[in-house]
């Protein structure tokens, strides 16, 4: 089951485009496929004094969190759909990381070494598709790559998902190219996922 992570606030964004692009296109391939819309699920990224007495036992009082876990569960691809803003995730998709992939569910601690074993071993593959105003080489070079280095490259791993089996997409100036470019790229995107 691919699993669709959808992290934009607003319908009329490019990034909403790209999510109606991929969708429509599963939807005519018959390919099954479900979707976390973090804004229409009105996702609350933010802990509260309540939830951290839950998360130290790996656990949360929300249901809306337990049926992200059992998409997860479900899954055998994510794909992540979001806008890069201030260099990294948008907060609602790290908030997503931070109170959905809790201890027991997506990764165990050893307790010696304190290192981390992912337990989402059943994602097979994982595809980033991001937008920004700035050039991806921009992102890469001059910001630190929070989205490679941090969360590919560690969170992502950390969980159980390999990194060999991610792949990280992005549109660059968003904002500034032509609008031939932007159909371009939701073609291809589409036919890629």
């Amino acid at each position: 089951m691919k699993t669709i992570v959808y992290a934009h606030p607003w319908d009329g964004s490019y990034n909403h485009a790209i999510l109606t692009s991929i969708t429509e296109n599963l939807e005519t391939k018959k390919t099954p496929f479900q979707v976390i819309d973090l804004y229409k699920d009105e996702f609350n990224p933010v802990f509260t004094a309540e939830e951290l007495k839950y998360f130290n036992k790996g656990d949360t009082p929300y249901q809306l969190v337990k049926d992200y876990q059992e998409k997860l569960n479900q899954s055998t691809e994510l794909i992540f759909i979001f806008p890069v803003w201030w260099w990294d995730l948008p907060a609602i998709l790290k908030g997503f990381i931070d109170k959905v992939m809790l201890r027991g569910f997506a990764f165990t601690e050893d307790q010696h070494t304190g290192a981390l074993k992912g337990l989402l071993t059943n994602i097979k593959k994982t595809t980033l598709i991001s937008t920004s105003t700035t050039d991806k080489d921009y992102i890469e070079s001059e910001a630190g790559n929070a989205i490679q280095s941090v969360f590919i490259n560690r969170t992502l791993a950390d969980l159980g998902i390999k990194n060999e089996d991610t792949k990280w997409i992005h549109f660059s100036r968003v904002n500034l190219t032509t609008d031939e470019k932007r159909m371009i790229f939701l073609k291809e995107i589409a036919q890629n996922i």
